[in-house]
């Protein structure tokens, strides 16, 4: 089986994830989890949910959209369908890059998964029609604990690759990120 390979980004421990996929005349076989590869930068904690969406629409943004202590958890992001833009905003009290934003192409074709650590707000526009994506996760979704940034914060300034055409009221009716916000703690 071929291996999976981390490549760092400017935000302190978000990674691209690299799968390399052994392929021959029938297709290809693409290894997506990997606990012994991962373990390392998801604190050896296990994958405990996983969760597939599919968006129909071009230009449609979903997110930004995180868990607070102690159901903070660390995602890794596939697009298995069409194209993404996929975001990761760092929201971690102290951090360097506070309030800063990771964004990556993700497709079906590309071989890559990002991996968000816990203290990230996420969230990806589609740059195709009939998007699916695939989120593991090492913590159960819990409503209490659930939190979220506008897509559209001026404080972040996310530079979307295309006009939003769709975006769900939950999601319009997030807040902009207010000026006394001094981040996310961890337990």
């Amino acid at each position: 089986m071929k291996k999976i390979f981390f490549q760092s980004t400017s935000m302190h421990d978000l990674k691209i994830i690299n799968h390399e996929p052994l392929m021959d005349s029938r297709g290809l076989l693409k290894r997506l989890y990997c606990q012994n590869s991962i373990s390392q930068f998801i604190q050896n904690k296990n994958i405990k949910q996983i969760n597939q969406t599919l968006t129909k629409k071009v230009g449609t943004v979903r997110g930004l959209h995180f868990q607070i202590p102690p159901y903070s958890e660390t995602k890794i992001i596939s697009c298995i369908k069409g194209k993404v833009w996929d975001v990761a905003v760092d929201l971690r009290m102290d951090s360097p890059t506070f309030l800063k934003y990771h964004g990556e192409e993700l497709s079906e074709y590309d071989h890559k998964s990002i991996l968000i650590p816990e203290g990230f707000a996420h969230g990806f526009q589609t740059l195709t029609s009939n998007c699916e994506m695939l989120y593991f996760h090492t913590e159960n979704y819990n409503k209490q604990s659930e939190g979220a940034v506008n897509a559209i914060d001026p404080k972040i300034g996310i530079d979307w690759p295309l006009e939003i055409s769709n975006l769900s009221e939950r999601d319009k009716n997030h807040s902009f990120i207010k000026d006394n916000f001094r981040g996310i703690t961890s337990l």
